[in-house]
């Protein structure tokens, strides 16, 4: 009569996993819906353009600053943003009881309208091995991440609106060049004068 006791609690736990299991392969398997993004096109008429060259080195230094002064890293997602020859993503996931370190790596690209868009290509997140728009879209919706960046998980990038990000004095930003393994970085700096 014990043995049927534990033999039914037995079965009553392997059932649980199993659900449990089958309910985090099908959220995983779940299509992800990506953000549409319409760029916005400035009016260069009310703009002074300047010309910036710049290195991976100080744009390093550059960004890491803004998302520092923008709150945008720390708390109970940490992450960070590394120029090499490719955009590297660096953070940790919290998972359970465990924080997940990630990389995500991104192949550049600078569009007419200056904006710039990251194509995923490289991803590893911890020992596991997840389909990358599931990671995208882990990090769209836990990371806070600055006005103007749009993550589309479906199409496996990152589309960056520089013009949509707010900088003091309505400066804009346009990217003319961002070839980061010749270290060519060439943006133009909009100073409004209106």
């Amino acid at each position: 009569m014990k043995d049927n006791k534990w033999k039914k609690l037995f079965l009553v736990l392997l059932a649980i996993n199993a659900i449990i299991i089958i309910l985090l392969l099908i959220f995983i398997s779940l299509p992800v819906e990506d953000e549409e993004y319409i760029a916005n096109e400035v009016n260069e008429g009310n703009y002074v353009p300047f010309n910036i060259q710049a290195n991976k080195e100080d744009l390093n230094r550059v960004i890491n600053h803004y998302l520092e002064k923008e709150g945008l890293t720390g708390g109970a997602i940490d992450y960070k943003v590394l120029l090499n020859d490719e955009v590297d993503l660096y953070g940790s996931i919290p998972f359970f009881s465990q924080d997940l370190q990630m990389k995500l790596s991104f192949e550049p690209e600078a569009l007419e309208n200056g904006d710039v868009v990251l194509q995923q290509k490289s991803i590893s997140v911890g020992q596991m091995n997840l389909p990358v728009s599931h990671v995208l879209k882990l990090v769209r919706d836990r990371y806070k991440l600055p006005e103007g960046v749009t993550i589309q998980p479906k199409e496996e990038r990152i589309y960056v609106s520089l013009q949509q990000m707010k900088l003091k004095s309505d400066v804009k930003v346009k990217v003319d060049e961002f070839n980061l393994k010749q270290d060519d970085i060439r943006f133009t700096l909009l100073v409004p004068v209106k």
